[in-house]
């Protein structure tokens, strides 16, 4: 199985991916990390990613979610996952990977991301992040106003499986 925390910048998405993970025995990948040097460049400037630049990037998540699967590894990665079309190619008909999605509100992610240290990505591509997401349907949903804890303890309960 894989499970997929999706949301726009600021969510939490890795904070929750790296708990959860910890607490089913799992591994934790960032797809940030998968990210070629252009886009995190691009990011760092301030300058959204479009299209063009994702697609590359989900190919290579793609093959990390493959990679996972014909392992029998069972994985958490953080993703953004904005569109829908991205969670299509990302999941395919596979049964194995399940979505998480983390939603706030702009308020409350513009305050996390004031505050976050050390990462590429700032306050200025939450706006475009905004506009680009398309709000997923027939998925695991958390409020990011809970204590991370709460978050995984929720996404372990909702998918009926047991924390190591």
């Amino acid at each position: 199985m894989v499970i997929i925390i999706m949301g726009v910048e600021g969510t939490g998405k890795t904070t929750i991916g790296k708990l959860l993970a910890r607490k089913l025995g799992w591994k934790f990948y960032d797809a940030d990390d998968y990210h070629p040097k252009r886009n995190i460049e691009k990011m760092a400037s301030g300058l959204p990613l479009d299209d063009e630049d994702r697609w590359p990037w989900l190919k290579e998540v793609r093959k990390l979610i493959d990679s996972s699967l014909n392992l029998n590894e069972p994985s958490v990665i953080a993703c953004s996952a904005l569109k829908s079309s991205y969670r299509q190619y990302l999941k395919r008909e596979e049964k194995k990977i399940i979505f998480v999605y983390l939603k706030g509100d702009k308020n409350t992610i513009t305050k996390r991301l004031a505050s976050r240290k050390g990462h590429f990505a700032g306050t200025q591509l939450l706006e475009s992040q905004l506009q680009t997401l398309e709000e997923p349907e027939g998925v695991i949903a958390c409020d990011i106003s809970r204590q991370p804890e709460e978050i995984a303890d929720y996404i372990i309960e909702k998918l009926e499986l047991s924390a190591s």
